[in-house]
């Protein structure tokens, strides 16, 4: 395992399970965000649920948020190193009408709203819908 999946792993307290170290290595290979499909066709012997699993710990330590971009599928993308999945780090999605993949906009933030009183937060989502570079020819 190399010294960056040994920082990912460390930096967010998980311990690296073949499994975990195999998803990852995934994810940082990805430039658009995937789906449990996904992962079930990357790794056609694994056990969907030990997947599902493995992705929702990786959520909870924030080493990867989920994205809602309209498909009906949810799809995950590796986090920023320094995001602790807090209001600063929303950031927009594009997802594209002809291909159907999602990539995250991690330079273009989600505004901060002023809620009324007594109102909190808990997540936001803002997908932008549209024709990729590679499918805008």
């Amino acid at each position: 395992m190399n010294d960056t999946l040994v920082k990912k792993f460390s930096n967010r307290d998980l311990k690296p399970t073949a499994m975990r170290i195999l998803v990852l290595r995934f994810l940082m290979e990805q430039t658009k965000a995937i789906s449990l499909s996904d992962l079930e066709l990357a790794f056609e012997r694994a056990d969907k649920s030990t997947l599902f699993r493995t992705l929702k710990t990786f959520e909870q330590s924030k080493l990867v948020h989920s994205i809602e971009d309209g498909t009906g599928h949810l799809k995950y993308a590796l986090c920023l190193e320094e995001c602790n999945c807090s209001a600063v780090d929303l950031h927009y999605h594009f997802h594209c009408i002809k291909c159907k993949e999602t990539y995250c906009l991690t330079n273009l933030n989600i505004p901060t709203i002023d809620l009324p009183k007594n109102f909190e937060m808990q997540q936001a989502n803002m997908v932008v819908k549209g024709l990729c570079a590679n499918c805008n020819h």
